[in-house]
């Protein structure tokens, strides 16, 4: 079947069926102009957000410009995939400052090879009825601007918490794109942005991350700290951090859109080993092997086993003084990382500065 022979309207409301019936929510297909994102990235590297992740300026514009990524890409398609487990207590577990506190996207499979799979499966279906076209898989994993792409395919608009959003579905979802040389006709983008006056992300970041509205600045991100940043974390900021040991949902947990996020149905998103309610004492003492061993096929490996305890000694150090609390920290203060041996310092000594 020639490019001349296809019904290009119908093969784009099929790969929209057949998305849906691999699992994904909503599937939307967007052009390539992505010049005002590209502007906006230019400004918020340029302004040095995005700390240490130097993958964000490491690819020129190919990030922006999908057929430099991919050559003789014509076409995304856009899919999101929601991803929250069901009541897994999100606002109790913060407020019981010795549980830890792991992101709901992180608490069960890694979502990278689920979804990676699903997408391929596409692909194939979709060449199953055309025959050979030239396509490119992404999660989450290289230089694409996934949110702008979602916008631009009707998925939602990128709201105040730079998150995309979505009427009936909130912000938990994961994104997932398919590059095709294909010209299938693009859906409307989300013009319109339904945030209106509502500051409650901003107002509720625990270190305030954000710049303005829509400007976040990675560097004072929790979800930085604990996961991209592979130093110590700033000691101004352990304080604010809480119980917070991979990640953080808070601006996504007073958006009143999530009011209509939905429990997902995949079963390799719900939690594993007891994660959506640890104490931190206990996720402490795990040795490297039972660490490697309870987040094999999750996130949380993304960290490594060396951040996993600077993040749970700042935890500790902003708990309660327990008995479980400080005999954990008394057991890695000959830890033989550097890096843990000075946030176990510091978590004692908030402790000694308390009962003082």
């Amino acid at each position: 079947m020639t490019a001349s022979t296809l019904n290009l309207p119908e093969l784009a409301d099929s790969i929209k069926q057949w998305g849906r019936e691999l699992g994904f929510q909503q599937v939307g297909i967007s052009g390539l102009d992505l010049a005002e994102h590209e502007n906006h990235l230019t400004r918020w590297l340029e302004a040095g957000y995005h700390g240490e992740m130097d993958y964000m300026a490491a690819h020129g514009q190919k990030r922006s410009r999908p057929a430099e990524l991919v050559p003789g890409t014509l076409r995304v398609v856009s899919l999101r995939m929601d991803y929250l487990p069901g009541d897994t207590q999100m606002a109790q577990r913060l407020a019981q400052p010795e549980k830890a506190y792991v992101s709901r996207y992180a608490l069960g499979r890694d979502y990278h090879k689920l979804i990676r799979k699903r997408v391929q499966q596409l692909a194939e279906r979709i060449q199953q009825d055309i025959g050979p076209f030239g396509f490119r898989a992404f999660v989450d994993s290289a230089p694409v601007l996934e949110k702008a792409i979602a916008e631009q395919a009707g998925l939602g608009w990128i709201g105040k918490n730079t998150l995309v959003l979505n009427r009936k579905a909130g912000s938990y979802f994961f994104l997932a794109e398919l590059f095709v040389d294909i010209a299938l006709p693009v859906d409307p983008p989300h013009a319109s942005e339904h945030c209106g006056r509502c500051t409650a992300c901003l107002d509720v970041c625990p270190t305030d991350a954000f710049v303005g509205p829509y400007v976040l600045d990675a560097r004072r991100c929790i979800s930085y700290l604990t996961i991209e940043l592979k130093t110590s974390i700033p000691v101004e900021l352990r304080g604010l951090i809480g119980n917070r040991v991979f990640g953080c949902d808070d601006c996504q947990m007073v958006c009143p859109w999530n009011r209509f996020a939905r429990p997902s149905a995949e079963s390799d998103f719900t939690p594993r080993h007891s994660l959506d309610n640890a104490e931190m004492a206990t996720l402490f003492l795990w040795d490297e092997e039972q660490f490697l061993s309870n987040t094999e096929g999750s996130p949380l490996r993304r960290a490594g086993y060396e951040r996993w305890l600077r993040n749970l000694a700042v935890g500790l150090g902003n708990a309660p003084s327990t008995i479980p609390v400080l005999e954990a920290l008394q057991a890695r203060r000959d830890s033989p990382s550097e890096m843990v041996r000075e946030h176990v310092e510091w978590a004692l000594a908030e402790h000694a500065s308390r009962s003082a």
